[in-house]
């Protein structure tokens, strides 16, 4: 028995219906904030939306209505083939398009300022302006494969996959990266900022509304980026409070080898609590210093840029001691005649010294990137 073909009408209510029924299941999270932020970049949203619609849609009813004007049975409509310019549909077509550009141009150059992620926010919202008191809540954030670490210092705790925050204060998150470029995003809290290994991003933000939000990562980064989520819990000052009291009872510790593990590849990673946390973590992770003998990037581009010379982490506190001891010393020297061409002296390199310099070697030369000292030319 052959089956019968649905007419258009039919086809055009089918469509008609199922729209809703397609849409139905989505969340319009970016325009439901829960923060001064998101809530300005949601209406930053909209306006452009409105202002490109200004066009579009005239354009979109002209095309409809000229073809219907101009149809080949419309006997009746006006036959002019050596018409060629109106000056009146000239400004019309030039002059609307320029008066959005330049609107979009002005929206866009006033929100790139105020809503620059590295600007601190000057509102709690558009109601109440910050307190000259209000400490911002620092959460130091770093981008793992493919987990989040959060390291709050001024509690002395972290967490892995969960954040929290106190309503209706500001936040002040420093980002980087273990060991590829991811993007944190919150869009319930504030747009998107990358975490890039190597260096430091910074992202200002404040949630008025408490909630259990959804944080993941919106750059690919590998094999388990799917599953690279975490919660964002935004908690009454007292809520905070209990939540951080928590966790320093639950006890354990993150130091540097627990770090490097952590750092480890892994997946659908759950989330982990720690009471304590050991002391410039997140510098040495920012600068890949971590592991014990690893020279600080921050050592290496002074070196290359011809101040101290490059060195490990477990010498830096040596460094400082000969440091203080050498002012005296210079103080002392200051007041003596010096020679126009002092001799140089150099010490010879001790055996562990040579060990870290050639590995230090190795490494940025399989980087492809100059020794430290060494002076690029074109």
């Amino acid at each position: 028995m052959p089956i019968p073909l649905l007419s258009r009408s039919a086809l055009r209510s089918i469509a008609l219906l199922a729209v809703p029924v397609l849409v139905s299941g989505c969340s319009a999270v970016v325009l439901d904030p829960a923060g001064d932020v998101a809530a300005q970049q949601g209406n930053l949203v909209v306006l452009s939306t409105a202002l490109m619609l200004l066009i579009i849609v005239p354009v979109l009813a002209l095309i409809a209505l000229f073809a219907w004007r101009y149809r080949h049975t419309n006997t009746g409509a006006t036959y002019t083939p050596d018409w060629h310019h109106s000056t009146a549909l000239e400004l019309v077509i030039w002059a609307a398009p320029l008066l959005i550009i330049i609107c979009l141009g002005a929206v866009t150059w006033t929100s790139t300022h105020l809503l620059d992620p590295y600007r601190p926010i000057g509102r709690i919202d558009a109601k109440r302006p910050i307190s000259a008191t209000a400490k911002p809540l620092r959460v130091q954030v770093v981008a793992l494969d493919w987990k989040w670490l959060f390291i709050y210092p001024e509690y002395g705790i972290a967490t892995v996959n969960e954040l929290a925050a106190p309503l209706d204060r500001p936040i002040e998150f420093e980002l980087t990266a273990s060991n590829v470029m991811n993007a944190f995003y919150v869009p319930n809290l504030a747009g998107q900022i990358y975490a890039m290994p190597g260096m430091t991003t910074k992202l200002n933000a404040v949630v008025n509304r408490p909630g259990n939000f959804t944080g993941f990562s919106s750059n690919f980064s590998g094999e388990g980026f799917s599953g690279m989520h975490f919660r964002f819990h935004a908690l009454p000052e007292r809520g905070f409070d209990g939540w951080v009291q928590r966790i320093r009872a639950g006890g354990g510790a993150l130091d540097r080898a627990g770090y490097l593990k952590l750092a480890k590849p892994s997946a659908d990673a759950p989330v982990m609590r720690f009471a304590a946390v050991a002391p410039g973590l997140f510098d040495a992770a920012a600068n890949r210093c971590v592991a014990p003998g690893e020279t600080c990037m921050r050592d290496m581009m002074m070196a290359d840029a011809g101040g101290m010379p490059a060195m490990a982490p477990h010498a830096a506190g040596q460094h400082s001691a000969d440091q203080h001891s050498g002012d005296q010393h210079s103080t002392e020297m200051s007041a003596m005649p010096t020679p126009a061409n002092p001799p140089v002296t150099r010490a010879a390199p001790s055996k562990a010294t040579a060990k870290n310099s050639a590995d230090d070697t190795a490494r940025l030369t399989g980087a492809g990137l100059p020794m430290p000292g060494v002076q690029r030319t074109n």
